[in-house]
């Protein structure tokens, strides 16, 4: 493309509409307009000049404000569209995420997963649109800031006398400006903290250019958020994982690495007593029965020696012991364990007696650990019992079959097969609490039940987030472009030397009240006409 080169000598890049040094109107057909428009000082935009290639469309679709605020409504309607059922990392992890929202939400649970609103906001598809908006602010911003500076660092202080005519601004006096009133003049403009610019007798007065760049600040602290945002995803940079460790029991902390294991010594429940603290909670004492005053896990934390073959049992040395309350996390590296929920006296192990159904003699007993159970009990000689099947979460399915609702042993069942010298075939049992199967209905041994242990759980959350700083630094350089834009404004006054008048044009970016009293106060007792309201003037006409 040809460049446009202006009466005045400056050379313009092709698609200029005011000339970036005199503001000369460069196209024809924009002479006939009463006011020129100051948006973009008349620059040239690329989106404005270029449609012919594929990167040129790309550009022009990207560089539309109306195509990034209709990004953004779509964004926010599919985000909010991700809070009407929870998402699936808050649901039971022992359940399909398919069953869980179809018997939960019937149909339209079901509807929702199928649409992948279940996972939103880790999906390709909503995680193409945020990169699209992020696409979308810096090609605006790249489209407008770059034409905008070079104009206003090109600028020159004698205009074009179409330009100064054609400000909103603008009046024309036919008066003698001796010295005594210039200077009056640069003295009144610069206790308005007015930057003062001399040519030729004519005078540019400029202050709060940097408040034309608040839209662009505005636009790299989003990015930066929306950066901050998608890292997110980025596997390491952030962590929400919930993890649940019984009493006595040690487990690896999720997504360390394998390297960071958790001991839970002791969990411990205080609550509100009606006695002492009646006054306070006794109505909400005598409703619930019992107040949470404070829960907390004494833990243990280890961190793994050398590595390990799979299967093998990992070496761990004592990191330190702490205390994990309600916001009080335990803290390590860039990770926190906080305390969010509990379960009180979990089913930890079942006991067991082999027994003759007729005479109640017992044969010997058996403990099984619900979490992790055996295979196999031998008793007292030729007395022998076979776990078949263990179902921790007992319920009969659709058809009619035993099955588990979770691994969690909230309703134990097993299927047993009992070895005696007189039976050596053995006899099998289903026993679940409070009921027995037999499939043949003529056993002559059963399993009695004995006894029960039960420990307490704690419900952790495992945090780490490496992107709160960048979220951070988006949000105080998104408010620092607010504040640039919203408090501080760009304004310009022409003073014009034309023979024996003397032209007074001013532009303001906003407040053309306050400018225009900034104005008034300057030309007091110079003679000087002030400005005229020229929109004003062409609405009227």
């Amino acid at each position: 493309m040809n460049e446009v080169k202006c009466e005045c000598g400056h050379v313009n890049p092709h698609g200029t509409i005011l000339c970036e040094a005199c503001g000369n109107i460069l196209n024809e057909n924009d002479k006939d307009q009463k006011l020129v428009d100051m948006r973009y000082e008349g620059s040239a935009r690329r989106s404005q000049t270029y449609n012919k290639t594929l990167v040129d469309k790309i550009w022009n679709f990207f560089s539309s404000v109306k195509i990034g605020v209709i990004l953004i409504v779509i964004t926010l309607i599919t985000s909010a569209l991700g809070t009407i059922l929870p998402q699936e990392m808050y649901i039971p992890p022992l359940i399909p995420p398919s069953e869980f929202y179809r018997e939960q939400y019937g149909w339209f649970g079901q509807l929702y997963y199928e649409l992948g609103f279940h996972n939103l906001y880790s999906s390709w598809w909503y995680l193409l649109m945020i990169a699209s908006i992020g696409v979308s602010l810096v090609i605006c911003s790249l489209d407008r800031v770059i034409p905008l500076h070079r104009a206003l660092k090109k600028q020159k202080v004698t205009r074009n006398e179409g330009f100064l005519k054609r400000q909103r601004y603008f009046s024309e006096t036919k008066v003698e400006l001796t010295d005594e009133k210039y200077h009056s003049l640069k003295e009144k403009l610069k206790t308005k903290r007015y930057r003062i610019r001399e040519e030729n007798g004519n005078i540019l007065a400029e202050k709060g250019r940097f408040s034309r760049w608040g839209p662009y600040v505005n636009h790299i602290g989003l990015i930066i958020f929306l950066i901050g945002a998608m890292l997110r995803f980025v596997p390491g940079m952030y962590v929400d994982k919930v993890l649940w460790v019984r009493e006595g029991e040690t487990k690896l902390i999720p997504e360390t690495n394998g390297e960071y294991y958790l001991e839970n010594k002791q969990f411990i429940l205080e609550t509100y007593d009606s006695e002492k603290d009646g006054e306070v909670f006794a109505e909400a004492i005598d409703r619930a029965g019992a107040v949470a005053k404070n829960y907390q896990s004494n833990v243990t934390l280890y961190k793994k020696e050398g590595n390990t073959l799979p299967g093998e049992e990992p070496e761990l040395e004592k990191v330190k012991d702490g205390e994990i309350k309600v916001n009080e996390p335990l803290k390590f590296e860039d990770y926190a364990l906080y305390q969010t929920e509990f379960k009180l006296n979990e089913l930890s192990k079942m006991t067991f007696a082999l027994s003759h159904k007729e005479s109640a003699e017992e044969y010997g007993t058996l403990t099984i650990d619900l979490n992790n159970p055996k295979t196999e009990y031998r008793l007292s000689d030729g007395y022998e019992v076979e776990m078949l099947s263990y179902f921790p979460d007992f319920e009969f399915n659709e058809d009619g079959e035993p099955s588990t609702k979770s691994k969690i042993p909230n309703n134990p069942g097993f299927i047993f097969k009992m070895f005696t010298p007189d039976k050596p075939e053995g006899e099998i049992s289903f026993v679940a609490i409070r009921q027995t199967i037999e499939p043949s209905g003529d056993n002559q041994y059963k399993m009695t039940f004995k006894g029960v242990e039960t420990k307490n759980v704690s419900g952790l959350t495992v945090r780490k987030d490496l992107t709160l700083w960048i979220l951070a630094l988006g949000g105080a350089i998104f408010m620092i472009g607010v504040c640039q834009g919203s408090f501080w404004y760009h304004r310009r006054i022409w003073i014009y030397r034309k023979n024996d008048e003397v032209w007074i044009a001013a532009h303001t970016n906003k407040n053309w009240y306050g400018l225009n009293q900034e104005i008034s106060f300057v030309l007091e007792g110079t003679g000087i006409n002030e400005p005229v309201d020229q929109l004003d003037t062409a609405r009227q006409g």
